[in-house]
């Protein structure tokens, strides 16, 4: 297999990493949850993504860090939810919910590596039936694909023999003036989404889909990202692109201020997760030694819609035997001198 040593697990399995580039990018991607680890555009001096130099680091430190999450992408109120009138419990990693499918989802496993050329590697896991609480054995593949001009492609799918929900995401980090020395704050948005879904204090849907006019939630227009108050810019909201999945169209934009490089966000998928990575200081340095404080890093995170399992008029997000799950998602990059 092409990739270099890139540690051991606490279990003993080992993990690679491997090198892609094409169309402007490259790229090092992990076995271990299928991580996007770093990401580079030429003409660009600094990452394009928050990550770690180790695997420790990882396994330690990371808030999924460029990680594709699942088999449950965000949040499942209180871990439970009915398919077909059976009952399911799912481990509760987050303030008693299921959050990105428990504490060792799809981004703490190490996937195999199917294929692997110049500027593409697919990745593969067999997500065995009652891992986390939830039910059937789901067959999912990554692949990650380096496009012209300054694209980041990345298919996903998966096959279940039994009805299970499914919802993956790639839940990169972004910091389009630094690679995450300085915050995000000052970067320039929009998201083409007309509702969200407000939240209780978990984090949970509370069922309604609100409109985003005349709240600080519409990015319809250029907006900035910034701090307006308390607690005001803790941004981490599902927005509600469509009702069910729909052709690859452009969703999202963003622009470091600074360094004036883009980012477009293409996708299939019914909602939109943006996070303005408000964790704790991390204490352990990222990549090339950044320290990375809270809001150095955006997410905007194509997927189904959070707690859709216990929300039938949602966008569907169960998926049964003979079906196939396929989402495709792009993020686009370009100089300024690109426009």
């Amino acid at each position: 297999m092409a990739g270099e040593d890139f540690g051991v697990t606490g279990e003993g399995k080992p993990v690679h990493r491997l090198s892609i580039s094409g169309g402007g990018l490259s790229a090092q991607i992990l076995t271990l949850g299928a991580i996007v680890q770093d990401l580079r555009l030429a003409g660009h001096p600094d990452p394009l993504v928050l990550g770690y130099e180790t695997l420790d680091d990882y396994l330690v430190h990371s808030p999924y860090f460029g990680a594709i999450v699942g088999r449950y992408a965000n949040r499942i109120a209180g871990g439970r939810f009915v398919v077909d009138g059976e009952r399911f419990a799912t481990d509760r990693n987050d303030r008693g919910n299921t959050l990105h499918g428990g504490s060792e989802g799809l981004d703490r496993r190490v996937w195999r590596v199917e294929a692997q050329g110049g500027d593409f590697v697919t990745l593969a896991i067999l997500d065995p039936d009652g891992e986390m609480g939830f039910p059937g054995n789901l067959d999912i593949r990554c692949t990650y694909r380096l496009k012209w001009p300054g694209t980041l492609s990345v298919e996903l799918s998966a096959t279940t023999d039994a009805p299970t929900p499914c919802n993956l995401a790639h839940h990169s980090y972004f910091n389009l003036n630094d690679g995450g020395r300085t915050s995000i704050l000052d970067h320039r948005m929009t998201i083409s989404a007309h509702a969200y879904l407000p939240i209780d204090e978990t984090g949970i849907p509370t069922g309604a889909a609100i409109p985003v006019q005349g709240t600080r939630y519409d990015f319809i227009l250029p907006r900035t990202i910034r701090l307006d108050g308390e607690d005001e810019t803790l941004y981490d909201h599902n927005f509600c692109l469509t009702a069910a999945r729909e052709p690859l169209r452009q969703v999202a934009w963003a622009q470091g201020t600074n360094s004036g490089v883009e980012m477009e966000v293409w996708t299939t998928e019914p909602g939109l997760q943006f996070f303005t990575g408000q964790f704790p200081d991390r204490e352990t340095p990222g990549l090339e030694g950044r320290a990375y404080k809270s809001f150095a890093g955006f997410c905007l995170e194509p997927q189904f819609w959070p707690d859709a399992p216990n929300r039938p008029y949602f966008p569907n997000a169960t998926l049964r035997p003979g079906e196939e799950y396929r989402q495709h998602s792009e993020f686009r990059f370009r100089l300024p001198q690109d426009v």
